[in-house]
């Protein structure tokens, strides 16, 4: 198996949605499950099935305003991916949309389990300042707040947030 590795620099915007409108516009859905097996800020690493591949991802700490941070990805082999996951105390289960508007690609997740009723959308741009086109279902900006981290979910779940945090 050829092991897959890039670096870069990951620029995105996060949102929550407001409708379900982004299913019939979907390219692709996937599920997705993945675990931490390091929530620290300075250094979240994450393994993750995705489908029938596997992942290793190490992300370092966002900037200030939360919409960028290094990260360096290594596709490894599934039956290892399994293997870390049993290391994970949390494995999160989410589904993924994939949703093309105009040049950029959404990413919508519907996690499930205790995280079950949060619908996160992402972009990813190539700088700060670009432009993109805002798809009706788009809801409330939460780039920058952390308890909507994949890592911090895993610590904290969408459930046993307080109603008026949701």
């Amino acid at each position: 198996m050829a092991i897959k590795t890039w670096r870069m620099i990951e620029i995105e915007r996060k949102f929550l949605v407001r409708s379900s409108a982004y299913r019939g516009e979907a390219l692709r859905k996937a599920y997705i499950a993945q675990g931490f097996l390091s929530t620290d800020p300075d250094r979240t690493v994450r393994v993750r099935i995705k489908d029938d591949k596997g992942v290793l991802t190490v992300k370092g700490r966002s900037n200030h305003a939360g919409t960028t941070r290094k990260e360096w990805e290594y596709e490894i082999p599934r039956k290892d991916a399994v293997a870390m996951l049993e290391l994970c105390p949390v494995v999160i289960e989410k589904n993924r949309y994939e949703i093309l508007v105009g040049p950029h690609l959404f990413e919508v997740d519907e996690f499930e389990g205790q995280n079950a009723g949060l619908v996160v959308a992402e972009v990813e741009l190539s700088h700060e300042g670009e432009q993109f086109e805002r798809p009706e279902w788009l809801g409330k900006e939460v780039t920058g707040q952390v308890r909507y981290y994949n890592a911090q979910l895993a610590l904290a779940p969408y459930s046993t947030w307080e109603k008026g945090d949701q």
